[in-house]
């Protein structure tokens, strides 16, 4: 018999037509039939559910069906089926949504290669259906809520461990609304680890026809009090007082609290809001939103839950009835900072401080690179435009900063000068936003040249007192200019190549050659070494018209300071394949870029290492001291990136306790 490996478990009420695709995307899985059981739950339909369950039963011997009363909640259905599952892991499937046809298996062999309890399947919308986007930026074999989107998401539409969930004791709470949320929340705070499937379409996301979906349908704030409750006790219950129960409890507090107070509170009756809702969210504020939690938050948050904490009821009504007016009013500039002029800014009878109103941070810059050119004595000279929303152009003092990512070096700034420009929405306001700026870089380190490594360009725009920081923006002439030789005041030779990230921005390399994609060098593989512990393994292939006079490439790695290792390839001529072993032990602690020379004219062509899935981290002892490596995936646009560091040996045996207390408690 073959191992079960995932139960689906899918609640449906009433869920024609829509149901039939739901279990059909389940049944047609590749995972395979033998590998998969479907629950379904018919929550006492009235439409013909019933009878299509059964039919499609009767017809594919994985699905089975159970039919009960009609609870008026997707919680009881799917703790009737939990209670009765045996796979390895549970995936929940709402009715009216259905499966990519290689979902699961993705998502199981996610879970099992990493470890990891809970896994999250790209969404798609259909129809306009809302879904989460941030968390699927990107595939992540192994993360946590704390350093990850994943807890934005808290819809239970995910692959769990079983065994996680029954160690937990976890079931949904009997809630028409919200009912979900505490049981993803409990699961996220006590997983072993968090798998993201961002490279395949999992889970269709959809509204039903007929428009009776429970989360359309309950829509009304009473509906999701004990939810919202629940969710703030769980994290309470899991995390201790301090910035990652804050992190947490910002996401319950943006969207569980205050959200649904702007847009539901007006409909429940004044009577009920004062006697059961009102009493109800300010114990919330009182035990659960901290300092640090509302500094976070969008000014009219902050304004609400501070006017919340002084139990100020007549001012939380005005404010939710005239939200929108009050969002178009204007700004105050005062002492560098900008205010939203909302009527209680500085009202001393209300007392809500200035910082509720501050939206300094918040304003976005408005900025336009027209050229970057090299001039003839080597200076580069940027001109565009920029300035801060809703800030006048007065007293200008934008500076053009640099800053190194992959090295050591204090930041770099040049002062801009000032030129006058139109055509901008508001000219005269606006007029003084125009910039020129020129960087000599082989002076701009304070006399000295640049130092080598790749930077970063931004504007610190100013103005009236008021500095906004922006990431500059690839040029709208014709490109960035051509890599040239930098010659220094000691007569050394360094190349310069500016070039634009793959996000649109643009940055410059100092000194170290940017990998090209059209040589013959393709890497097939990254890996840690099974036996040599602190040994990267590189495999490719050499591929093309010219690959037979090519000889063996040699893997190198570099850090910002110029240090650097490399090693021969090992070469089979016959297949076309070369294997690189590079010990990283007794490299010094930080980043080092991971690249491939080929053999060639001086300079000699550089091939990009990826950075490829799967590539986790490693440890070893050097000097009788722990050290790890492990890939930094947003280093680097164009090559794997390597970050060493001695293992704080202390703080991972306090996480590893941390953890051991919290299942015990569990």
């Amino acid at each position: 018999m073959h191992q079960l490996r995932v139960s689906v478990i899918v609640p449906a009420y009433n869920a024609m037509p829509e149901l039939t695709d739901c279990i059909t995307s389940a049944i047609e899985q590749t995972i395979g039939p033998d590998r998969l059981e479907i629950i379904a739950v018919n929550d006492g339909s009235t439409d013909g559910t019933g009878k299509e369950l059964d039919r499609l039963a009767a017809l594919y011997p994985s699905l089975r069906v159970i039919h009960q009363a009609n609870s008026g909640t997707a919680a009881v259905p799917r703790n009737v089926a939990l209670d009765v599952a045996r796979g390895d892991y549970v995936f929940f499937l709402d009715s009216d949504d259905y499966l990519g046809p290689d979902a699961l298996r993705r998502m199981v062999a996610m879970a099992d290669e990493n470890n990891t309890d809970i896994v999250l399947g790209k969404m798609v919308s259909v129809g306009g259906r809302a879904v989460p986007t941030a968390v699927f930026k990107n595939s992540q074999p192994r993360t946590d809520i704390f350093s990850s989107a994943a807890y934005s998401t808290l819809g239970c539409w995910k692959l769990f461990r079983r065994s996680l969930l029954e160690r937990l004791e976890l079931r949904f709470p009997p809630f028409r609304n919200t009912e979900d949320k505490p049981f993803t929340a409990a699961a996220y705070l006590n997983a072993n680890g968090v798998s993201v499937v961002a490279d395949y379409d999992c889970y269709y996301h959809r509204d039903r026809a007929n428009g009776n979906n429970l989360t359309l349908t309950a829509q009304n704030l009473s509906h999701r009090m004990q939810g919202t409750r629940l969710c703030f006790e769980t994290v309470a219950r899991y995390l201790e007082p301090g910035p990652r129960r804050d992190q947490i409890m910002r996401r319950h507090v943006e969207w569980e609290l205050c959200g649904p107070l702007w847009w539901l509170l007006l409909r429940e009756s004044e009577e009920e809001i004062r006697e059961h809702i009102y009493p109800e969210i300010r114990d919330w504020v009182e035990n659960w939103v901290t300092d640090p939690v509302i500094e976070k938050l969008a000014p009219r948050d902050r304004l609400l839950l501070h006017l919340l904490r002084a139990d100020r009821f007549d001012e939380v009504m005005t404010v939710i009835r005239n939200a929108k007016e009050d969002a178009g009013r204007g700004h105050v500039v005062d002492g560098g900072r900008v205010y939203w002029e909302h009527p209680l800014f500085r009202d001393t009878a209300v007392g809500v401080p200035d910082s509720a109103f501050d939206v300094t941070g918040r304003l976005p810059v408005r900025h336009r690179i027209e050229s970057a050119d090299r001039q003839e004595d080597g200076v580069l000279r940027l001109t565009g435009h920029a300035y801060i929303e809703n800030v006048a152009s007065l007293d200008v003092a934008t500076e053009l900063v640099l800053r190194c990512y992959d090295a050591n070096h204090p930041e770099v700034r040049v002062p801009a000068q000032v030129r006058a420009v139109a055509g901008l929405p508001d000219d005269a306001r606006y007029a003084d936003a125009g910039f020129v700026a020129d960087i000599d870089l082989s002076t701009a380190a304070s006399g000295a040249p640049l130092g080598r490594g790749r930077w970063n360009l931004f504007l610190d725009v100013r103005a009236q007192g008021v500095s906004r920081t922006v990431r500059l923006k690839q040029p709208e002439a014709e490109g960035t200019p051509a890599q040239w030789i930098m010659t220094t005041t000691s007569g050394n030779p360094t190349t310069v190549t500016p070039y634009v990230t793959k996000w649109g921005n643009l940055s410059l390399d100092v000194g170290q050659e940017v990998p090209r994609d059209d040589t013959p060098c393709q890497v097939t593989g990254t890996s840690w070494h099974r036996s040599r512990k602190g040994t990267l393994v590189v495999a490719g292939t050499l591929a093309g018209e010219d690959a037979q006079d090519i000889g063996a490439p040699r893997l190198h790695v570099e850090n910002g300071a110029g240090d650097r290792r490399e090693v021969p390839a090992s070469l089979d001529r016959t297949a076309g394949r070369f294997t690189a072993e590079l010990p990283v032990k007794g490299l010094r602690p930080g980043r080092w870029t991971v690249t491939l020379h080929l053999p060639g004219p001086s300079p000699s062509p550089v091939a990009a290492v990826p950075h490829l899935t799967g590539l986790g981290r490693t440890r070893w002892f050097h000097i009788a001291r722990p050290y790890a490596a492990r890939p930094v995936k947003e280093a680097s646009e164009t090559t794997l990136v390597m970050e060493i560091h001695a293992v704080d040996v202390p703080r991972v045996v306090a996480r590893k306790l941390r953890g051991v207390a919290r299942r015990a408690r569990g």
